[in-house]
């Protein structure tokens, strides 16, 4: 039985890990194992409260990673953290991938398709009692462009996003093992993810505690975009520590972000904002 993950609490930082070449903002960085590895625990030492390792990547556009390079690329990584006691999350939207890395002490699954890209993903979860994180999705990267499109973008998603947990619960994960995510910038245009943020308390209306996924995304670079184009990915680390700081205690139960310093800092100041008024003195 895996570990069981406090939900409850300040909201935690979950650090990005992409063992790959290709992901959007920082692709090839961590692709060798042992960068990988010594990445993963700086940023532990920082300040996370659990790595997120990825062997695919999602960036919209691209073909999926075959299964076989799946596994080479995150199979050691999740080994070594294991023995490091780090607490793992691992993406991945395969069964298989899955299955290997929790007989290898991965804790969370997070699946960016709720399940709906690999039919055996569920059991597989349920059956080994790990912490499961179902986001909202519509389609594989090379299509998901296509499939933005909503009448009223937050009671869609909210109403998809319940199918999904009511399928996980359904398979047998229990309910104090699943989190759910909105998937912000998963068949999503800009307008999409701001007014999903403005809505948070639609999705923490579902009953469970919330992943947001925002760091360097495409919809900070056109906000923050000038004359040359949207800001660089690894530009946006402000803005997405902005973002954290907004939303950190409202039913947030950790954001994913790629730096892990700033985010933990947004979440302390949060945090003492939202302490009562000490009037001793006066």
């Amino acid at each position: 039985m895996c570990e069981r993950l406090d939900l409850h609490g300040p909201t935690r930082v979950m650090g990005v890990v992409n063992v790959t070449p290709d992901s959007f903002s920082d692709g090839g960085d961590w692709f060798q194992h042992q960068r990988a590895i010594e990445h993963a625990l700086e940023l532990t030492r920082l300040g996370a409260h659990i790595i997120d390792v990825g062997g695919e990547s999602t960036r919209p556009g691209i073909e999926r990673t075959s299964v076989e390079e799946e596994a080479r690329r995150v199979l050691p990584v999740v080994e070594a953290l294991s023995e490091a006691g780090v607490l793992i999350s691992v993406d991945t939207m395969r069964a298989e991938i899955a299955e290997a890395c929790l007989e290898r002490g991965a804790h969370v699954i997070n699946d960016v398709s709720g399940g709906m890209a690999d039919p055996d993903m569920l059991g597989v979860v349920a059956a080994s009692g790990a912490a499961f994180i179902a986001q909202h999705w519509r389609a594989h990267s090379h299509e998901m462009d296509a499939a933005a499109s909503y009448g009223d973008v937050v009671s869609e998603v909210r109403g998809e996003l319940a199918v999904r947990r009511d399928a996980a619960l359904a398979a047998g994960i229990e309910a104090d093992r699943l989190i759910l995510d909105p998937g912000f910038g998963f068949a999503k245009r800009t307008e999409h993810n701001w007014e999903i943020l403005r809505s948070l308390e639609e999705f923490v209306g579902l009953g469970h505690p919330l992943l947001l996924g925002v760091s360097r995304k495409r919809f900070l670079g056109e906000l923050l975009a000038d004359d040359d184009g949207p800001r660089p990915a690894k530009e946006r680390d402000a803005a997405t520590a902005a973002v954290t700081a907004l939303v950190a205690g409202r039913g947030v139960w950790a954001v994913r972000t790629h730096d892990v310093t700033l985010n933990a800092d947004a979440i302390r100041v949060a945090e003492q904002m939202r302490r009562p008024r000490n009037d001793e003195g006066r």
